[in-house]
């Protein structure tokens, strides 16, 4: 349909400066586009409008431009030309300057001639813009244009080319699922790139959806799985689309489900005869047995140390009270693989330090060479040496091993170091008879491991190197 209203008049040649800069060029290429255009005649006047895609995607630009020709008659001069467009899409550029820019129409002024015989023959005015999300999908858009000029004006509806907005294409992206266990919840957590925030992602196990998660402000879906059965299990993210955006899916994952964990139970063997600067057998029974895990001794809140699980379930530690009263000792068990941890306590009386007692003094040995992964000699010298008892060495709080002291009052052990850098070897003389306990601390400086096949023999060598440190109490 088209409302033309001619007036007969031509406009002087010297308003064709106000074109400069202005140029006439093609529609910007995109791959994959689907061009179209349409042409019609309104008289002695010919219009060509061409859309470059007109099936585009969200976020692709689209050049809309209309050629004005003359088959005939005398030059007409365009002065206004309105490119009507659906408002999702935005206006980026064009190639003239200073439009006038609305939610669904850009308007251009001037005074640009199209001769019917002469250059130039005719006038093309590009406006390009961008797809917006909030496009319809599949749905026709229509554009046109009106214009005004020197012999009338032009109004035209829907002359086109239509643009349908395609779906956007998405792909889905399932993240690596660690481990899972029956009864417990694990998250599934899909990313989906061509989705929008609150879309929604399901989740399956084999052919079974087990659950729906909505996609974040960053394209993240996430959803707690519980398994029901242990065995294997196959897992994947399905995007189903939406009304602007395709369906996909992730990979499969195929995973292990282990049986829940088993219950674990803790106690703390009786201790009796506790005594101020004598060491106690602190010893956990942890059930179901079995090696793997540690147990964490505490006095209160104070940590005393960290022992490894046997393969009985039992973890001992010589601990020496420093003050008398009531005592809460705990035992924190770690936990192994199959079986969670549990805690264990229990009420020690310690008596004050009988006022006869004998004071002992303990020295670790210097340590020179340690490597990690390297087996190292340990030792320390206690003071008198004929008293008896035990040293345990610890690594921190982690204890590395006790030893019987010799008839020179020596304890030793091997100790490979797992950690390099700074590490303080503590050793707990234990007290026996009438001599009471002491300990010393000593600063090990820990190498990396090497690939040479010295390592071993370095570390033998320096193991007592530079003798016993001076005597601590």
């Amino acid at each position: 349909m088209s409302d033309r209203n001619i007036r007969r008049f031509v406009g002087g040649l010297s308003a064709f400066a106000v074109a400069a800069g202005f140029a006439v060029t093609a529609g910007v290429g995109v791959a994959g586009a689907a061009p179209g255009s349409v042409t019609w005649n309104d008289g002695s006047s010919k219009y060509t409008r061409t859309v470059s895609n007109t099936t585009p995607s969200e976020g692709d630009i689209v050049t809309v431009s209309t050629k004005f020709e003359r088959t005939g008659g005398v030059v007409e001069w365009i002065q206004a030309v309105k490119d009507l467009h659906p408002s999702c899409l935005t206006y980026v550029s064009g190639n003239t300057g200073g439009p006038e820019v609305a939610s669904d129409y850009v308007r251009v002024t001037g005074n640009w001639p199209v001769y019917p015989n002469i250059s130039p023959k005719s006038q093309t005015f590009e406006f390009n813009y961008r797809v917006g999300a909030d496009c319809a999908r599949g749905v026709p858009l229509s554009t046109t244009m009106h214009y005004g000029g020197s012999l009338g004006s032009g109004t035209y509806s829907n002359k086109g080319p239509s643009i349908t907005v395609s779906k956007n294409t998405t792909s889905t992206n399932l993240a690596q699922i660690a481990s899972a266990q029956v009864g417990q919840a694990t998250n599934l957590v899909a990313t989906v790139t061509g989705g929008a925030q609150g879309d929604a992602v399901e989740f399956f196990d084999g052919n079974t959806k087990v659950g729906t998660g909505n996609l974040d402000a960053n394209g993240t879906a996430t959803y707690a799985w519980t398994p029901s059965t242990r065995g294997s299990h196959t897992v994947m993210a399905k995007f189903p689309g939406t009304v602007r955006a395709n369906a996909s899916q992730s990979g499969q994952q195929t995973i292990d489900v282990a049986q829940v964990d088993a219950g674990s139970n803790t106690a703390i063997g009786a201790v009796t005869g506790a005594q101020v600067g004598r060491a106690s057998t602190l010893e956990a029974t942890v059930s179901p047995a079995g090696a793997g895990g540690t147990v964490l001794f505490k006095d209160g809140a104070e940590v005393l140390a960290q022992v490894a699980v046997n393969g009985a379930g039992k973890a001992a530690y010589q601990w020496t009270p420093t003050t008398a009263g009531s005592h809460t000792i705990a035992a924190v068990f770690s936990g192994r693989d199959g079986v969670v941890g549990s805690t264990g306590t229990a009420t020690v009386n310690v008596a004050a330090k009988p006022i006869d007692n004998s004071e002992s003094a303990t020295a670790i040995a210097n340590i020179v060479g340690a490597k990690v992964g390297v087996a190292q000699n340990i030792s320390a010298q206690v003071t008198p040496g004929n008293a008896g008892g035990t040293v345990t060495f610890k690594d921190g709080d982690t204890v590395i091993g006790t030893a019987n002291l010799d008839g020179n009052g020596v304890a030793s052990l091997s100790w490979t170091p797992a950690v390099e850098g700074q590490r303080v070897i503590r050793a707990e003389y234990s007290g026996a008879g009438t001599v009471n306990a002491s300990n010393d601390d000593l600063s090990v400086s820990v190498a990396p491991a090497t690939n040479g096949g010295d390592g071993g023999e370095g570390g033998s060598a320096g193991s007592l190197g530079g003798g016993f440190g001076s005597l601590g109490g």
